[in-house]
């Protein structure tokens, strides 16, 4: 079997002038190989169909799958208002594609229709992309068949107005599930990471509802945060502190060692903040905070996982699917996330990612488990004869 990896990349003032580029890009590195999946990491910015249109108009029936980012990334570094379209060629193995509508708080429609499509091959490895904004990604994983491969993200966007998208097929929008399925010839390595450490504040959620965290110890969350960072609390309610908190997630406790990492999207006008997981009443929970170098290790160290779990298959492509909060962080550095991970990989393997709003990864008793604040490294590899 061989399998070949291409990524495109580029700008341009609407969403289907920008997706047709950027396939196009790829296709020239391909020649006459056949594409059994392509990867969308568009900017929010762009009209969804726009950009699936342009992609469509050049791939034709090929697979597609993918999400809504605020930047895409590739070897190169970030790419703001763009569109990066990745392509997996091979001669053995084959993927297929599903859209499941209405994944929502409270419904569970999708999650019903994911469970099913996964029990059909537990074997597969799957790629999955959520609504970052709308749906209950940890109830989500928790309702999967245990043996269920799962990794993915959850999409990005605006995030004041919670606007993103995901794209299946020759379909996109919010609110939905985009599922990819690969079978046989390709194997896949996982690895996963954070750099962010408790700094010794700690708290107890004393009023949670849904994905509001409305107070800790007792009163308003935002209060808390304004004592600790000596800014008022006034100021965290509006731009930019009300989308920088993300930069300062809670680390709660659980039945384990390692701190559950859950990362506020923004501030809300009353001081409470917006989740997109539930937070227990009455848990324990402690600030983290985040530096450049732990990040670049723990880049380095995800990568150095994935690859290792490829057991000797060589690489073909890189998908590096990144909490937004990192991109915060290296703002000073643009894509030095990335770099971090191209110097494991080195130069001939292509990376393509995007910001997320969190990641799933296969958990170790087999269900899915949802995660806050990581870098995911999903590495695709030719198995050999």
């Amino acid at each position: 079997m061989t399998l070949l990896a291409a990524i495109g990349k580029a700008q341009a003032l609407d969403g289907r002038e920008a997706g047709l580029q950027a396939a196009h890009q790829a296709l020239n590195q391909l020649g006459s190989a056949s594409c059994i999946l392509g990867l969308v990491i568009s900017s929010h910015q762009y009209e969804a169909q726009q950009v699936v249109n342009g992609v469509c108009s050049l791939l034709g029936p090929t697979p597609l799958v993918g999400f809504s980012s605020p930047a895409g990334l590739t070897a190169d570094g970030m790419h703001p208002h763009s569109v990066v379209v990745a392509l997996l060629c091979s001669n053995a193995a084959k993927a297929d594609v599903h859209w499941l509508a209405g994944y929502t708080q409270g419904e569970n429609a999708a999650e019903q229709g994911l469970a099913g499509l996964l029990s059909q091959n537990p074997n597969q490895t799957a790629l999955l992309f959520a609504d970052g904004f709308n749906g209950d990604a940890e109830q989500l994983c928790a309702s999967l068949p245990p043996a269920a491969r799962l990794v993915g993200a959850l999409s990005s966007g605006d995030l004041h107005a919670g606007n993103a998208f995901q794209i299946s097929g020759k379909q996109a929008g919010s609110s939905g599930l985009a599922l990819a399925r690969l079978e046989s010839g390709i194997k896949i390595g996982i690895g996963y990471g954070h750099g962010w450490q408790p700094v010794g504040s700690r708290f107890r959620v004393t009023r949670s509802r849904g994905f509001w965290l409305r107070t800790l110890d007792g009163r308003p969350a935002v209060e808390s945060y304004a004592q600790l960072f000596g800014y008022p609390a006034s100021d965290w309610v509006v731009p930019p502190l009300n989308h920088l908190i993300r930069l300062y997630p809670l680390g709660l406790e659980g039945p384990g060692e390692a701190l559950l990492i859950r990362s506020p999207l923004r501030v809300e006008a009353d001081g409470s903040f917006r989740m997109n997981a539930t937070l227990r009443n009455d848990s324990q929970a402690c600030l983290l905070v985040g530096s450049l170098a732990a990040c670049r290790q723990a880049a380095q160290t995800a990568t150095r996982e994935a690859m290792a779990a490829l057991d000797g298959a060589k690489p073909a492509l890189a998908l590096v699917l990144v909490d937004l909060a990192w991109g915060m962080l290296f703002e000073a550095q643009p894509g030095g996330e990335v770099a971090a991970v191209q110097e494991v990989l080195g130069a001939e393997v292509p990376i393509a990612g995007g910001y997320t709003l969190g990641q799933i990864v296969p958990g170790e008793e087999g269900t899915p488990q949802f995660l806050n604040q990581h870098m995911l490294v999903v590495v695709f590899g030719e198995e050999g004869e």
